[in-house]
Formats: structure tokens, sequence, C-alpha cells
């Protein structure tokens, strides 16, 4: 399933449904990406039985949070708020809820929890006050969990400890323990719930709903960054600094080849409720023509599988951002798939 990079940087994203005339045959490709995905990045191993604990819980203007921490695989803690609404009341089956994963910034989950977070970020925040439950963690190397005396976003010392894993994959990881937190929770629907993420947050919400089946409904924003047309598709690979994704990919741009395309990666997800937004003036991710092209192809594939109405994808004409017309368009989306 091999490309060469330089000839999709020439012809384009590669069609998702070429040679595909059968649910069947369409299957047997989900499959094999499913599994160059994992050859890749890693294994996903088994997760740790639920075990939340408290930390502190505080009253803010219509909601509680509460600073908790639970277990994670290989002996580690994932630090998060948990945002729960009191202004409404939950359904007969629970409150929705939603996993809601922050971008590139030192203070993780504070950025977007908090009403000091920054302009456009506060998404979590703003999603509480809907009515949702909104589970809030730290990724590896931000907030809470940035290894000691290293800077934010510095993954050095992971790979010290799993050379052979990688960053996406134990962020995957989380983030399913995450679920299983949401699941484990009297008062939530562990039938609605959704993920939604910019940036790093963004690409961290498809690869987890890609793989995770109880996520029902996804939200990206500036968080999809095909190969082609990349000025720089090295960041995907081996960095010294500040941040390694998948390692093993290193090898194969060496050779100006790329194992899969990532809106193949994104079509696991397929048919759950998917939105996506990306800027033209993305200084982050640049390539938006690319980025359109592996939308369209998603698009089609949605439209192939009969499921159109759950694919939603914007693109606009600002910088690396989240911005509020675009908020209320993925919180109308989560509200129709989530709420209804």
């Amino acid at each position: 399933m091999a490309y060469n990079l330089s000839q999709l940087n020439q012809t384009g994203m590669p069609p998702l449904l070429q040679g595909i005339e059968s649910i069947m045959q369409w299957e047997e490709k989900l499959n094999g990406i499913r599994s160059t995905w994992l050859e890749y990045i890693g294994e996903l191993p088994q997760r740790e039985p639920v075990k939340l604990q408290v930390r502190s819980q505080s009253k803010q203007s219509g909601h509680t949070r509460l600073h908790v921490a639970y277990d994670t695989v290989y002996g580690d803690t994932v630090t998060a708020y948990l945002l729960v609404p009191e202004a409404q009341a939950p359904g007969p089956a629970g409150y929705p809820a939603v996993l809601a994963l922050h971008p590139t910034h030192e203070q993780g989950k504070d950025d977007i929890a908090m009403s000091s977070g920054r302009k456009n970020r506060i998404y979590a925040l703003e999603l509480v006050e809907r009515g949702y439950v909104v589970l809030v963690p730290d990724a590896l190397t931000a907030g809470e969990r940035i290894y000691p005396n290293k800077p934010a976003f510095n993954s050095e010392p992971f790979y010290e400890h799993h050379p052979g894993w990688s960053t996406v994959a134990k962020n995957i990881t989380d983030h399913m323990q995450g679920v299983d937190v949401l699941c484990a929770l009297d008062y939530v629907n562990p039938s609605a719930i959704g993920v939604i993420g910019h940036s790093f947050g963004g690409y961290n919400s498809y690869f987890l709903a890609g793989i995770d089946k109880r996520v029902k409904a996804v939200v990206s924003s500036c968080g999809f960054s095909p190969f082609t047309g990349d000025p720089y598709p090295a960041h995907w690979s081996y960095r010294n600094y500040p941040y390694t994704h998948i390692p093993q990919i290193s090898a194969d741009l060496a050779i100006d080849q790329i194992p899969f395309e990532f809106h193949e990666i994104a079509a696991l997800c397929a048919p759950v409720p998917f939105f996506n937004y990306a800027a033209q003036a993305d200084t982050i991710f640049p390539h938006w023509k690319a980025v359109a092209e592996g939308m369209l192809e998603l698009s089609k594939l949605y439209g192939w599988l009969g499921k159109a109405d759950r694919f939603r994808s914007y693109l606009g004409d600002g910088g690396h951002d989240f911005p509020a017309e675009i908020r209320l368009l993925a919180y109308a989306f989560l509200d129709d798939w989530l709420k209804h």
C-alpha cells in the first residue's frame, strides 16, 4: 500500500474508493489500512481497570470542575479535569459526554477548560455550558505530565522507556482509558460520547475515533495534515526536539515513500459522524489544497456508504485557529449526534 510521495505531490491524494465496488472490498481495504497503521504506531496494550481519583473539586459558574487522575498503562497516570454541568439535568440515560483534547500548549488541559485559556481555545468550557460532561486530559508532555527538567512536548524520555512504541499509540491508549472513565460514570450516557480537539488535539481526536467505536461523533479543527503537499512531512517522523510522533516512518520518508496517507487513517472513523475544519492561511499546516482533496475523498466515502449526512467539512480563509462561528457549527453537529 506504499506510495511514492513525490508522485503524490504531482498527482494529488490517492482515491479512497479506487477499484472498490462492494462493501466487502472496502472492508478488506480498511483492514489493510488498520493493520498498516498499527504496524507503524505500535501496540495498543490492554488498558488498566478504571480507578478514578478526585484530587479536588470547585464550584464554577454553571458547572462543577473536578481535578482528577486515573491510571493508564505501564504505571502511568493521566491528570485531567472533569467538568459536570449543573444548569441542565441529565436525560433518562445520563448526560452526553465529550472527551476534549487540547492543542500544542504547555498548559495542556488548562488552555481549553479554564476561563484563562487562550482566545478561541476554551471549547471544553463552552461544551459543559451546553450540557455535556467533559473530560479534559493532559496529554503526555503537557500540563501536569511534562517530564521533570524537560520543556513541554519533549518526548525524549518516552522513547528512552518505550523505544519500539510511539506517542501516537500512547495517546490513543490514554484517550481510550478516558473513554473508559466516562463510561464508568453513572451520570453519563455511554452511548453518547464524542471527541473534539484543535491542532494536536484535532488529529488525536480522529486517531481515537478510528480505533475506539464507543466514540459516536468526532470534531477535528486544523488537525488534518496529509503527507501530500506538506512542505515538511518529516514533522510526523523522528525529531530530536520537540516531539516525535511516529519514529518508524522516518525510514520511509528517507526513500521518498509513505506507507499510508492520512485520509485513509481518517477513513477508519467511517461511518461515525465526522466534522472537520481547515483554513487556507494556516501556517502550521499550509497545504490546504491537499487537505481539501482528502476531505473530498472522505465525503465521497461517506456518501458511498449511504451516510452523507454524517460528514461535514469546512474550509475557511483564516489561520491556525478554531474561530467562534466554526465552533458553533461544531457544537451543533455534536448536539445532532449526541443529544437526539
